[in-house]
């Protein structure tokens, strides 16, 4: 068996959380808890607890929500090409999610979103050009809309990324940096059409 903690701090929320994972065989064990947790005393606010098969399943427990999420994941192949499926249910908002996607090669793939009961559905084709750019139009059916969003890495595994919303009109700008030696940030803003 083999255990890992880990803890962050928030500086914007003001809040800290911390996650206890165990592995035990092929199945992970995890405890997460925040500072609504030991903030005042010791209570069940802020506790989930997980259990994962990882590539086959996940049930994550909210103690003081009593909400039980139950995802399970399979592969088929579909034309030889693989097919990844998820399944994702929650007890507590009785809301299901069907997820699924299609990879033809290491450059291109097109996924689908389903929530049951909702009439809606998200489709989005992903194409990563020479490994560095990704070009990911998307397209939401219950609102008949198209989003865009385009990053390519920069300076090693930095990743510059704009998005543009087509119902709001919001083009977005993003900025990330991945360094192991001293953490990552992110750097973001938004342009858009105000109301007058």
């Amino acid at each position: 068996m083999k255990a890992t903690l880990k803890t962050k701090y928030d500086a914007d929320k003001s809040g800290a959380a911390s996650t206890l994972a165990v592995n035990a065989g092929d199945v992970k064990l995890r405890a997460s808890i925040t500072d609504a947790t030991i903030i005042n005393g010791p209570s069940l606010n802020g506790l989930a607890l997980s259990v994962e098969k990882p590539g086959f399943f996940i049930v994550d427990y909210n103690v003081p929500k009593k909400d039980l999420r139950f995802q399970f994941m399979n592969t088929v192949k579909v034309a030889e090409k693989p097919l990844n499926l998820t399944y994702i249910h929650s007890w507590a908002d009785n809301r299901t999610i069907l997820d699924g996607t299609l990879v033809f090669d290491s450059a291109n793939k097109v996924s689908a979103n389903h929530t049951l009961g909702s009439g809606n559905c998200k489709l989005k084709y992903t194409y990563v050009h020479e490994g560095a750019t990704t070009f990911e139009p998307s397209y939401d059916v219950a609102k008949n809309s198209w989003d865009f969003a385009v990053s390519r890495k920069v300076y090693g595994d930095d990743v510059f990324k704009a998005t543009y919303q087509t119902t709001s009109k919001v083009l977005g700008l993003e900025w990330t940096r991945n360094l192991k030696s001293s953490g990552n940030f992110k750097v973001g803003c938004s342009i858009g059409q105000y109301g007058r």
